[in-house]
């Protein structure tokens, strides 16, 4: 399995919880989505999360369901506020310029080489 900051450099992404080290963190898969009743039921723990949100309950649900990386598409850059909460809930918050289709893609090749 890869860890985050493979996917880190892949994706140009920047780690706004710098207190979590990306190189500790393994991801198992990717979830897409922007709408949380969805990822709450159909994400899964490992996964990596790519969406637009950047507003304090995506750290909850992420905690929730056991995500340990959240990956913000198109540059987005949540307040101070949900940057301390992911802290606090030990989930890792990168931020890529990349859009969400592109960063799927990528972690999809990172995640299954042979396709």
């Amino acid at each position: 399995m890869p860890r985050l900051s493979e996917i880190q450099d892949l994706i140009e992404g920047i780690n706004l919880t710098p207190e979590l080290d990306p190189t500790q963190i393994e991801i198992t898969g990717g979830y897409a989505g922007d709408m949380l009743s969805d990822v709450m039921g159909s994400a899964k723990s490992g996964q990596a999360w790519i969406t637009i949100m950047k507003h304090m309950n995506i750290v909850a649900v992420a905690s929730l369901v056991g995500i340990p990386a959240i990956i913000l598409a198109k540059s987005n850059i949540p307040e101070a506020s949900v940057l301390e909460k992911a802290n606090a809930e030990q989930v890792c918050i990168l931020s890529s310029p990349k859009d969400t289709f592109t960063i799927s893609g990528i972690l999809y090749k990172l995640l299954n080489p042979d396709f």
